[in-house]
């Protein structure tokens, strides 16, 4: 049986048995990070979250990842209690506090907050919200291409919950990936309300079609930031780029897939639904996007 594997697969590290967390403005021993059972977010999955990647000493994309945290938290009416100086001086401390200079991942957490009561209304969360940034260590460890079964699980429409939300809620996700593996696959490819391919249960979803690079429309994505990245590159350097509906057949025929996620920038697809992808290896289109954002990640974090 093919070992398990997932997309956040990295390599072991001793460092981050010792690592310092960041919870409400302290730094303290990750044995003694401890949020209440009364938090919102252990609760009831009401909070919003980042995930960014530090490269050369430098957090990239920070811009990008701050506005989508603030445009999370707006959506879900919820005060984060510190500005984008405050959020910024935070991951930096942390990281300084960890001594931290290259391949680390930060995940950057935002709940409602402690309730007076263990019910839902967001009014029971009176003591303001709960921020904590976990920071590792953290080097991407795949030793072969992902292996991709299709679920009937969907990512729903905007009025049900927003795919766009990095929320906490991401039992909908656990659970395709759960389905996923249960068939054999390292995760899950989940289809939109139209049956038109979309993303993985972790990552956007790409696909190479002579020559040509295809993604989902982004209407039922998450609006990734290392996705828009891929296209504007493509864009910039002649690739043919797609944002379109396509469906499994025309998956199953691609030359080439991909991922791309904050932790793992490219990840190459070798297998859906037990059909081999191309080679069943990385492809020449994923090896120049992931040379040409890697290009990218060096001017960005000079």
């Amino acid at each position: 049986m093919t070992k398990k594997m997932s997309t956040h697969q990295a390599e072991e590290d001793r460092r981050n048995d010792e690592i310092l967390i960041y919870l409400n403005g302290k730094i303290v021993p990750k044995a003694e990070a401890k949020v209440s059972v009364y938090d919102s977010g252990f609760m009831l999955g009401d909070g919003v979250w980042e995930g960014l990647r530090l490269y050369n000493g430098t957090w990239a994309f920070m811009d990008e990842h701050l506005d989508r945290l603030f445009e999370a938290a707006k959506a879900i009416d919820l005060d984060i209690g510190l500005d984008r100086e405050g959020v910024e001086n935070a991951l930096l401390e942390t990281q300084t506090a960890n001594g931290m200079t290259t391949d680390a991942h930060a995940r950057l957490m935002v709940t409602r907050g402690v309730k007076t009561r263990p019910f839902q209304h967001p009014s029971l969360s009176q003591q303001g919200p709960t921020m904590t940034i976990i920071m590792e260590h953290s080097r991407p460890n795949l030793p072969r291409p992902i292996k991709l079964a299709t679920v009937p699980h969907i990512r729903g429409l905007p009025m049900s919950q927003d795919p766009k939300l990095n929320s906490h809620s991401k039992l909908n996700c656990i659970i395709a990936c759960i389905a996923a593996e249960k068939a054999g696959a390292d995760e899950a490819l989940m289809l939109d309300v139209n049956g038109f391919v979309n993303t993985t249960n972790a990552c956007n979803f790409f696909i190479v079609r002579k020559g040509e690079v295809w993604t989902s429309t982004g209407d039922y994505c998450m609006n990734g930031i290392t996705r828009q990245k891929v296209i504007d590159l493509c864009r910039e350097n002649g690739i043919p780029v797609y944002e379109r509906n396509y469906s499994l057949v025309d998956t199953y025929g691609a030359d080439e897939a991909f991922l791309t996620g904050t932790f793992g920038a490219q990840t190459p697809v070798g297998e859906i639904d037990g059909r081999q992808i191309g080679s069943g290896q990385m492809g020449p289109m994923t090896e120049r996007i992931r040379s040409l954002y890697k290009n990218l990640i060096e001017k960005e974090c000079a």
